[in-house]
């Protein structure tokens, strides 16, 4: 069941050692600011948590992962204050993730866009289905996807990113993102995804927790600076989305 608050629903849950976060948002997965503060807070939560070995990121319904950040809430953007405080709820949520002393397996059922491909991107291993598409669409509306770039280019390079980044317009499916190093493993159905999901993460529950958490320490080695440096890329997009040609390219958009 999916849900119909305007500000999103979010769920945790831990059995044997596995936590799973479940987020969603009627409009198909994306996330206000209220929802962006509170997934990152329940990874800060599970990260101390000695019962949570690993941790399941999923969303909610059987369409699309995640819509990236609320449309809504960024045309109503009016001040740099404002749109700083917007772009900055991804940054404070890959930073989160970054942190997070548990592995983080993403569930990736459906269509993902922007932010979303930010979550997937800093999730450590992601399994998805052949109808995960991605998309960065930031640049067709004014601004860019300044925020999420350290954690995508981290996870499939710099010159995939640009792939999806300078073609704004353009949908990559989910082999593309395999190929890329995006998504570890793709299924022909959710059935079949959830079924491996939870074999992955039973197997990595009954592993040294101390083990993977140092093996988390090594992959993301070279990014403490994240946290000043998302914060900056926040700032610049705050900015562009004051921007007449970015209210003009809104405004088309909503119509």
């Amino acid at each position: 069941m999916t849900t119909t608050r305007s500000n999103g629903s979010l769920y945790t849950h831990i059995e044997n050692n596995i936590a799973t976060i479940e987020f969603g948002h009627p409009a198909s997965n994306s996330f206000p600011s209220e929802l962006l503060a509170r997934l990152a807070k329940a990874f800060d939560q599970l990260s101390q948590d000695s019962s949570a070995h690993v941790i399941v990121l999923k969303s909610e319904g059987d369409r699309a992962f995640c819509a990236g950040a609320s449309f809504d809430e960024l045309v109503a953007i009016t001040n740099l204050k404002e749109g700083k405080h917007f772009f900055s709820g991804f940054a404070n949520v890959i930073n989160a993730m970054r942190k997070c002393k548990k592995p983080i397996i993403g569930r990736i059922q459906g269509k993902t866009v922007g932010g979303g491909v930010g979550l997937a991107s800093a999730c450590d291993y992601c399994l998805a289905t052949e109808t995960a598409s991605v998309k960065l669409s930031e640049l067709s509306i004014g601004i860019g996807p300044f925020v999420i770039e350290p954690a995508v280019s981290r996870k499939i390079g710099l010159a995939a990113f640009e792939a999806l980044a300078w073609d704004a317009s353009q949908w990559k499916n989910a082999y593309w993102a395999k190929e890329k190093g995006l998504f570890s493993r793709v299924f022909t159905s959710i059935t079949e995804l959830d079924k491996e999901i939870q074999l992955f993460v039973e197997k990595l529950s009954k592993y040294n927790p101390v083990a993977l958490q140092e093996m988390r320490k090594a992959t993301w080695q070279g990014t403490d600076h994240w946290d000043e440096l998302l914060i900056k890329r926040a700032a610049i997009s705050g900015e562009l989305v004051l921007s007449e040609f970015t209210k003009e390219a809104l405004e088309k958009f909503k119509k």
